[in-house]
């Protein structure tokens, strides 16, 4: 220990430094439990989208129950938006997952399952087979939608499927004939075993893909009804009936 009477400029000296070190010390220590903090969300950012589908399709359960027939559609429309994101932020950040594989399983079943089935709900006996016939289909297709080919899908996709359902309830304002055969034709795409679909990657492949998902985003949020039911009925119609010729894969 120095004395202030002694060294005067040498105490001073030796206070400074002490209160850098200590300021330095705790930097790092802030900066190591930062570490973990980072490293948890870059493994979980797209299991959180995921989830965020997940709870959209929750959402618009909720709503087709209590009459809410308008916002039901309009939360399915922003799952869709997050099932296409939730593959490409697992990738981009090199956390892909068997969690996060089944959350996205479990979201799809939830949004473009039992959500999107829902819409197709009337008091007739018919329409409610129509329902449950509608989640068999999606929930076979979630559970055997590999074909066993790299980056190809056997059978359409729920997530299409699910939003030309939502875009013909809402255009056609809910008219069970235009239901009854908008599901009937999806169901018989979904289940057919010999036509395959790319696996189109929107976010990570050709630049006007990612402008198509940026249109949809913003006509969703536009809330202009009409065309965002044009865009996205479309949207999916197109990769339903070309998907090689027009959704193939290809990167920038």
């Amino acid at each position: 220990n120095i004395s202030v009477t002694q060294d005067p400029a040498n105490f001073h000296r030796c206070v400074v430094s002490d209160f850098f070190q200590r300021i330095n010390k705790l930097f790092l220590s802030e900066q190591a439990r930062g570490l973990p903090i980072k490293e948890f969300l870059r493994r979980n950012a797209a299991n959180g989208i995921s989830i965020g589908n997940m709870v959209m399709g929750m959402a618009s359960i909720l709503c087709s129950l209590n009459g809410q027939h308008y916002l039901a559609c309009w939360l399915v429309f922003i799952g869709y938006l997050l099932d296409l994101a939730d593959g490409a932020v697992a990738r981009r950040l090199d956390a892909c997952s068997a969690l996060g594989a089944k959350l996205d399983d479990f979201a799809d079943y939830t949004t473009f399952g039992i959500a999107t089935s829902l819409l197709l709900r009337t008091p007739h006996m018919v329409d409610n087979v129509l329902c449950m016939c509608y989640g068999l289909c999606v929930f076979t297709r979630v559970c055997f939608f590999s074909s066993g080919i790299p980056f190809v899908y056997k059978g359409l996709p729920c997530t299409y499927s699910s939003a030309i359902v939502v875009s013909a309830s809402l255009l056609s304002g809910g008219n069970t004939m235009v239901l009854r055969t908008t599901a009937v034709i999806l169901i018989l795409f979904m289940i057919h075993g010999s036509r395959f679909y790319p696996h189109d990657r929107v976010l990570e492949s050709q630049a006007w893909k990612k402008a198509v998902y940026a249109g949809g985003v913003l006509v969703v949020f536009s809330s202009i009804q009409s065309v965002c039911c044009v865009y996205y009925l479309l949207w999916g119609v197109s990769y339903m009936l070309f998907p090689v010729s027009i959704w193939k894969n290809g990167k920038v």
